[in-house]
């Protein structure tokens, strides 16, 4: 099976970048651990061999990159991106762990820990978590202006308070959703125009415990 089509960078500076750790880190429940093909067209539907451009990467363990710097005409047309995954990942049935939420951003940072958590939540975390997911204010989604320190199924989830432009990183709470990839809203009570979040995360559970 393919994922749905992927179009996260334009070529207006360096070129597009269309990165497999990217788009996971964009897009955390949309592409498979291990995609067995990739595919890249124009927005316009050209494939990409059929444009003349050449590609920094294009393979399914990088993604697609176009250089701006590798085109002889100077910019790369825009594309998009999708993946094909196996056929044991398209039919296996997953399910969610519930949402975790067991420190608050007071301190360092707001830690979120795998091993924290399994200590904690004994039995409610599978052996092999596929994917993790967060969540501000109560919608779904992963946020450009904010940098994480750690965010992947295997460590956990972490925002240090001194990788935000803002003074704190956002708080934890429990709760299960999706939707879109939401903005981020300014805190009105913040005299210092501090973003003020509140991150969720779940752990994709896979077949065996």
């Amino acid at each position: 099976c393919w994922t749905q089509w992927f179009d996260r960078d334009d070529p207006t500076a360096t070129g597009d970048w269309e990165t497999l750790s990217d788009l996971r880190n964009q897009f955390p429940d949309k592409v498979c651990p291990n995609p067995v093909d990739v595919e890249a067209t124009t927005l316009s539907g050209t494939p990409a061999d059929q444009t003349g451009e050449v590609f920094f990467k294009y393979d399914t363990t990088s993604g697609f990159v176009c250089r701006n710097e590798d085109q002889n005409g100077g910019m790369c047309k825009d594309y998009r991106v999708r993946f094909s995954c196996p056929s044991s990942y398209c039919t296996e049935k997953v399910c969610w762990t519930e949402w975790f939420d067991r420190d608050n951003p007071s301190g360092t940072g707001d830690w979120e820990l795998l091993s924290d958590l399994r200590r904690e939540n004994p039995g409610q975390i599978c052996e092999t978590p596929q994917y993790i997911q967060a969540k501000a204010d109560s919608v779904l989604g992963v946020f450009k202006r904010d940098k994480f320190y750690i965010y992947n199924p295997t460590k956990g989830f972490v925002c240090r308070n001194e990788d935000q432009n803002s003074r704190i990183a956002g708080t934890t709470r429990s709760g299960l959703d999706a939707a879109d990839q939401p903005s981020l809203r300014d805190d009105e009570e913040n005299i210092k125009d501090s973003l003020s979040l509140s991150l969720l995360f779940v752990f994709l559970k896979g077949l065996i415990f």
